[in-house]
């Protein structure tokens, strides 16, 4: 399972090593652990934890990494909207230690999943905020994740709200992007371009839509 972290991440231009490859293989079997109680997974196994939802993280920790650098930010403040179990925001901390990563999730019990979690895999750039985005607290990041808040047209505008100006917002689509029925302009964003991806699960196509917060 490690290689294949490894591998996956390579091919997307990200270093990953082999402590981070099996801290990210401990994190899938505490989901594994703890899926029953809370709900978390409706994932058969380890392996599609790993291969369909850790690799969905790898390849938003590999976009950030890459955008990073072309702006010149060498410590990103990094947040993921709807964090659920943590597969994305958790991912990001571990493949991005370099980066500060807050896991904004609206569930309480989910919430306590993802700090126990954090405090289990010793990482000390992951914060978990017990909030709904957009409602209540303010953040001004580097770059946002989104994969499972809801349709794309209904929440661009609250995502986009959430970077700073010259951030990015990476939304999460399937086969058919809904960028189409989404007016960035008219929230203070721009669309960079939405990019198509594999995962190791199956051969379908998936996307990340990128939108950069216009300056003010």
């Amino acid at each position: 399972m490690q290689k294949r972290l490894i591998n996956f991440a390579a091919e997307r231009g990200l270093t990953l090593s082999a402590a981070q490859a099996d801290t990210l293989v401990r994190y899938a079997q505490l989901v594994w652990e703890k899926k029953d109680f809370l709900n978390l997974t409706s994932a058969s196994g380890l392996e599609e934890i790993i291969s369909r939802h850790i690799c969905d993280g790898l390849t938003a920790a590999a976009k950030i990494n890459a955008m990073a650098h072309i702006k010149g930010i060498p410590t990103p403040q990094v947040a993921d909207a709807g964090a659920g179990a943590g597969y994305i925001g958790l991912t990001l901390a571990v493949a991005l230690e370099q980066a500060q990563v807050t896991l904004i999730e609206s569930i309480e019990k989910r919430c306590s999943f993802m700090n126990w979690a954090v405090l289990q895999l010793g990482l000390k750039n992951a914060k978990i905020k017990n909030v709904r985005l957009g409602q209540g607290t303010k953040f001004a990041v580097d770059f946002l994740t989104e994969r499972a808040m809801g349709q794309l047209p209904d929440i661009l505008a609250i995502c986009l709200r959430a970077v700073k100006p010259g951030g990015v917002f990476i939304a999460f689509q399937g086969e058919l992007p809904q960028t189409h029925a989404c007016d960035a302009a008219s929230v203070g964003g721009t669309l960079l371009g939405v990019e198509p991806y594999t995962l190791p699960c199956d051969d379908k196509k998936r996307h990340l839509a990128l939108f950069e917060k216009n300056a003010s």
